[in-house]
């Protein structure tokens, strides 16, 4: 392989020791040139314990945000100082096999038309996790999908829901959108798009660039084969209820900025008041999750 060209990118807020096995892993590829972690203001000590895991190594580059500043715009300033070709956005939690970057090099080597590559991300038990490819989030897909009525999919396409039925491609395939918790971009993309819509603080800005790829010209691919264990929701469990609230707003924001449904409305007034309909009625479920996890913790 030439020159390491790509610069991976992690937000870390209270994220875990997860962060310490997904920056050695990602720091044993040959294709990275570096390993910039933009702090939130953690405070589990993970910053400084992968400073002293990784002292003298000059690939390693810390920056810390005085507040948790949301995934999106902390991804934008670790991209601002980021030195490489490409830009691997990835959770602190994913983590990576020593040819997983590269193989995703070749493929957005492969395809002149990419905009960005994701994989196939996985649990504990290697199972895929539908986010892995996605549908954009009209709303009349989301009905689809909260109803179940996607099960007539098979037959008539306008029952079609958010996420894409089926096993995942073994091959690349082209998507409407990838999790968020591995894209790989060319930085000139990342940087001719603006980077991450900061008017997301968490959830929903992975769609809202996927979208944004798509609309200025370039594809969004799936690398199939490429297969990437993710403990999902590891930096968030503790605080469920306002990753939920941000997630709401979140969908609010795509909602209107891309949804032609928005347009009107009453239909917008319905959306907005069924959307903090579910968070209100959801609120217990959050506070049990977050007591039965303090009581882990313990």
């Amino acid at each position: 392989m030439s020159a390491p060209r790509v610069s991976v990118i992690v937000v870390a807020a209270d994220s875990g020791a997860t962060l310490l096995e997904c920056a050695a892993r990602a720091l044993a590829s040959e294709a990275v040139a570096e390993f910039v972690l933009v702090d939130n203001a953690s405070g589990d000590g993970m910053p400084e314990a992968l400073e002293r895991a990784h002292a003298g190594d000059a690939r390693l580059r810390v920056l810390r945000n005085g507040a948790n500043l949301g995934f999106g715009p902390a991804v934008n300033r670790g991209a601002a100082q980021a030195r490489g070709e490409a830009l691997l956005v990835l959770n602190p939690d994913c983590l990576l096999e020593h040819d997983t970057v590269a193989r995703l090099l070749a493929v957005l080597d492969a395809h002149p038309q990419a905009g960005l590559v994701g994989a196939v991300v996985c649990d504990a038990d290697g199972r895929p996790d539908p986010a892995s490819r996605r549908r954009d989030p009209l709303l009349r897909r989301a009905l689809m999908t909260l109803t179940g009525l996607t099960a007539r999919e098979a037959a008539d396409a306008r029952w079609a829901g958010v996420n894409v039925p089926g096993p995942m491609p073994a091959g690349v395939s082209r998507e409407e959108a990838v999790s968020g918790a591995l894209m790989l971009l060319p930085r000139r993309v990342f940087a001719a798009l603006g980077g991450f819509d900061e008017g997301y603080f968490l959830h929903c800005e992975d769609l809202d660039l996927c979208r944004r790829v798509r609309d200025a010209g370039y594809a969004v691919l799936l690398a199939g084969g490429v297969r990437v264990p993710h403990a999902k929701g590891g930096s968030s469990r503790h605080r469920p209820a306002f990753v939920a609230w941000h997630k709401h707003r979140g969908m609010w924001r795509w909602f209107r900025k891309f949804d032609p449904a928005a347009r009107n409305p009453l239909l917008a007034g319905l959306v907005w008041l069924g959307l903090w309909a579910h968070y209100a009625l959801m609120l217990p479920r959050y506070a049990l999750s977050a007591w039965r996890h303090g009581r882990r913790a313990a």
